[in-house]
């Protein structure tokens, strides 16, 4: 009886009918694509997965792939498995870009794939993944999932603790455990890892370049130039084209954590995380680290 409770109400609220508006979406979008848009190139892999975590541009990846003209430049639509309900670990669509699964190296691995695939696992030092976490949490993420009592205990918390906080919530979540898990995999030519911070620094559209081609996707200077403009971090913050549903975006600076963390963090964190910083190749903490600043500051 509790059980049948939970999913009547789990399927009649209003998360769920937005669910179902975001599946008429998606298939609205890729109808209009196979109409509307020619594919001049054709990827030579049938399925594309963008693997990651929370809190490492997962969003932007996402829209740069659903963007026409990577279709164009790779026969492959766009797929997000939250609008379908899609249960781990069902085989996905073919012939798809897949975007996003949040998945350990070893839960990727089970999920029934084509021979031809690729996949990119993108990471980010875990520090600024904490300090991302907190304030997309406190302020700016969407009031779903475990956002809202998050955010309930963090309003009342000063932003030490709240760090502190989102630090063990992380570590419950099973986020530090699978970076690990992708920084430690073998090494195959059908994965490859790349770095948020190269991914949105000074290479950008090198980086952007080398992932693409990783995935069978050559898209010419011209029209990667024009794709990370219409994408670019000021318009998703400032609500421009392209911001969608990636607004809530604050700076993404990378090394910010080093103006948030002061010694009691920092030992928290490493005692949580062990060498996970070492192993995924970011420099260690600085000698004279600065001190916490507020939110404001």
């Amino acid at each position: 009886m509790m059980r049948r409770a939970l999913t009547f109400t789990k399927h009649h609220t209003p998360n769920s009918a937005r669910v179902v508006a975001r599946r008429v979406m998606c298939a609205a979008r890729n109808a209009k694509l196979r109409l509307a848009v020619p594919v001049e190139t054709r990827s030579e892999f049938e399925n594309v997965f963008h693997c990651t975590t929370r809190k490492t541009a997962s969003q932007w990846i996402k829209s740069l792939l659903s963007d026409p003209v990577v279709y164009r430049h790779s026969g492959l639509l766009p797929y997000d498995p939250r609008p379908y309900r899609w249960r781990y670990p069902q085989p996905l669509p073919r012939d798809r870009a897949v975007s996003t699964l949040f998945v350990s190296y070893k839960g990727f691995m089970n999920i029934p794939k084509p021979d031809r695939y690729r996949a990119v696992f993108i990471l980010r030092d875990p520090r600024d993944i904490v300090v991302s976490g907190y304030f997309s949490y406190r302020s700016s993420h969407t009031a779903m999932g475990d956002v809202p009592q998050v955010r309930s205990v963090l309003r009342e918390k000063s932003v030490k603790d709240g760090l502190l906080h989102v630090i063990d919530h992380l570590e419950g979540r099973g986020t530090f455990r699978t970076l690990r898990s992708w920084a430690t995999a073998p090494n195959t030519d059908a994965i490859r890892l790349f770095r948020y911070e190269d991914l949105t620094g000074e290479r950008q559209a090198e980086e952007v370049d080398q992932m693409m081609r990783h995935c069978g996707i050559s898209i010419p200077p011209a029209e990667l130039t024009a794709l990370l403009s219409r994408y670019s971090f000021s318009k998703m913050r400032g609500g421009g084209e392209g911001a969608g549903s990636v607004s809530h975006y604050r700076k993404g600076a990378a090394g910010d954590w080093r103006n948030h963390f002061d010694d009691d963090i920092h030992e928290v964190f490493t005692a949580t995380t062990g060498d996970l910083v070492e192993l995924l190749g970011y420099p260690a903490r600085d000698p004279s680290p600065a001190a916490a600043r507020t939110p404001d500051s």
